[in-house]
């Protein structure tokens, strides 16, 4: 086999995305076939467009598909696969997949059944990363699951307390609680949540440090129990705690603190008979001392940060160590240049609480790659975003010489990164980058929520901005239209006075007035009585370039009666309607997503406090609280538990009365 790849010929990849292109672009580049699995929404994806051959797995829920055991070694045996790569999420972690695939006498990229199960409960990892010597924070690791006794545990820890699942990760099963009074709702929210993704709802209880930082290291083993470590990265920046900046190196650690966390994630490894791709995981306190959070068994989302800046890709070391091969590379030929910075874009409402985001993809561009820009996708213009699997729709990464360099390069990246139809995380992202926090590296874990109103809310001159754009671009589309026909020319004589055009959109459940004067090569626009001079406009077939004082290129989308303008920094999504006011609704009683109800915590009667629990959602395997606005009282529930929901329906309706 070329490159060396003696006993893999065939490549069938677990996992949908674009871990499951990124895997591909590797495993073709060594030779090897490829073969792709499939739900039946995913018939047209891009990963499947990727391999060489695909297979149907299933319906679109991930438990009859992307988590179907038998239909996937089927595929593989119909495909002649002779080793399956599981990706990250859905079975990578699943011991119980890795012996199946040995069974069936394939090959299996990513460490033995046995290491997975060390790591797969993060109860028993605590006692094993103890009886290796590896830092741990107070906590309780204990198998008696009863209420009372755990919440004595969290009482003798002391709040803050942080719950989470025992099988899972990914933010999935997490709950940080305060104080005592908070602790049983969070623990049914916990439990619950675990046990629908993991299928697994024991807990684990820690001392909840209140600024750490996210530090991790990548290790890596091979047959012959030879192990090392490729630097650290840093995932400080979370929201709901799912990482969405990643950077390698870590900034800010002294060498001391890198070589004592790279030989401590060493040792984990080496407690538990690791071999392949691994992370460790740790929190960092603002003394400098860490201490063991988990470990991953399996590649990580992050992992590209560790190839821009090692030069290696972890991928062909999976295959190699898969087949047989020693490590290509010992602990002293390691080595790093430059700095590198990932982003996840996430399709979600971002000002409603990150929640996940649906619909179709109207429009997509993308920055060019290059040897210093990766984008890692699997989706295309025309997808279909669904609310059954996890919202990633790319990752950005982005090497630079200095770290300045690679977020001033990521922020570039970002800006020429346009989407609409879906709503993204995009211009959030773009904000974290220009936090003084973060380019300062003055943060932790809690820095999106420490700079929530900042990092959230549109900036008011940018939209401004943009929605005198939108005015100017449907002026453009008018005075197009009558130079064609006579019948719509508008033009009337006019003794002393100006043109002036109104526009009316509906911008986030708010009626905006635009009004256009032209003044000689500029614009005077009024919107909702703010004035702004554009000048230097000219026109393509879908944008608008300013190159006056407001420069900048403003991207135009017209989709699903809908207007999109998207410029650097922000996107902005409008509708003409054709009514005065906009229809007043409760947000609070509407889904705000597509997904499912998993508990109702009210019936009809119910007296209420504001902000109570009323019930709880599921979407994109995340759970949401849907909770009361004002005191009253529950006048019906029109959903059970099960019930399937789509966003913006009314889930239950309320008195005015007040609560008693």
């Amino acid at each position: 086999m070329s490159h060396g790849i003696q006993s893999i010929t065939k490549l069938l990849v677990a996992n949908r995305g674009e871990i499951a292109c990124r895997i591909f672009k590797t495993a073709k580049r060594l030779g090897l076939g490829t073969v792709a699995i499939y739900s039946d929404p995913d018939q047209q994806a891009l990963h499947v467009a990727s391999a060489d051959e695909a297979y149907c797995v299933g319906p679109a829920p991930a438990t009859d598909s992307y988590l179907n055991i038998p239909a996937i070694l089927a595929a593989a045996k119909a495909s002649g696969a002779d080793a399956i790569h599981p990706g990250y999420g859905f079975l990578s972690e699943n011991a119980g997949f890795a012996r199946a695939v040995v069974d069936a006498g394939l090959k299996w990229i990513g460490p033995p059944p046995s290491a997975i199960d060390a790591m797969g409960s993060k109860i028993e990892a605590k006692r094993l990363m103890e009886t290796a010597g590896v830092p741990l924070l107070p906590g309780f690791h204990g198998h008696d699951q009863q209420d009372d006794k755990l919440l004595d545990a969290a009482r003798s820890i002391g709040f803050p307390v942080m719950l989470k699942a025992s099988a899972g990760g990914g933010g999935k099963g997490m709950r940080v609680v305060e104080q005592e009074a908070a602790f049983a709702e969070a623990l049914s929210g916990a439990r619950r949540e675990a046990l629908k993704s993991f299928a697994d709802d024991t807990l684990l209880l820690e001392k909840y440090l209140p600024a750490p930082r996210h530090v991790e290291v990548q290790i890596f083993f091979d047959n012959a129990g030879s192990g090392i470590y490729l630097a650290d990265r840093d995932c400080s920046v979370q929201r709901r705690h799912q990482k969405v900046v990643e950077e390698a190196p870590a900034p800010g650690l002294t060498d001391k603190t890198r070589i004592a966390m790279g030989t401590a994630a060493v040792a984990a490894g080496q407690a538990i008979g690791y071999t392949g791709a691994g992370t460790v995981e740790f929190l960092l306190d603002n003394d400098g001392q860490f201490y063991f959070m988990e470990m991953n068994t399996r590649l990580q989302v992050e992992h590209p940060v560790t190839e821009m800046i090692t030069g290696q890709d972890l991928v062909e070391w999976q295959l190699r160590v898969a087949d047989g091969q020693a490590l290509p590379l010992s602990q002293q030929q390691v080595s790093e240049n430059g700095h590198a910075v990932e982003i996840r874009l996430y399709a979600e409402q971002v000002a409603q609480g990150f929640m996940p985001a649906t619909g179709n993809i109207d429009y997509l561009a993308f920055p060019e790659e290059s040897d210093h820009l990766r984008v890692e996708t699997g989706i295309r213009a025309g997808d279909q975003v669904s609310p059954y699997y996890d919202p990633m729709l790319a990752k950005l990464v982005v090497w630079g010489g200095s770290r300045d360099q690679a977020i001033a390069g990521m922020r570039a990246a970002l800006q020429e990164t346009r989407i609409a139809g879906v709503a993204t995380n995009r211009d959030f992202l773009i904000r974290v980058l220009n936090n003084p926090q973060f380019c300062s590296v003055n943060f932790s874990t809690g820095l999106i929520e420490q700079n929530k109103a900042s990092l959230i809310d549109e900036p008011e001159v940018e939209r401004l901005q943009s929605l005198a754009i939108a005015a100017l671009w449907r002026l453009h589309q008018t005075t197009q239209q009558q130079a064609t026909s006579p019948w719509l020319a508008g033009q009337g004589w006019r003794m002393n006075l100006p043109v002036v055009s109104q526009f009316r959109f509906a911008c986030n459940n708010e009626m905006v007035d635009v009004q256009v004067t032209p003044n000689g090569q500029n614009y005077h626009c009024q919107v909702n009585g703010e004035t702004l001079v554009i000048d230097g406009i000219s026109y393509t077939n879908n944008s608008v370039l300013s190159e006056g004082k407001r420069h900048g290129l403003f991207s135009i989308v017209e989709h699903q009666d809908l207007l999109t303008i998207i410029s650097d920094s922000l996107t902005l999504t409008l509708s003409t309607p054709d009514y005065d006011v906009l229809e007043e609704t409760d947000s609070g009683f509407n889904a705000p997503m597509n997904g499912t109800i998993v508990s109702v915590q009210v019936k009809p009667g119910d007296q209420v406090l504001a902000d109570a629990p009323l019930l709880v959602m599921e979407a994109m395997k995340m759970e949401h609280t849907i909770r009361a606005p004002r005191a009253g009282e529950i006048a019906d529930v029109f959903y059970n538990h099960g019930d399937l929901v789509e966003e913006g329906v009314p889930l239950l309706a309320m008195t005015e009365e007040s609560a008693s």
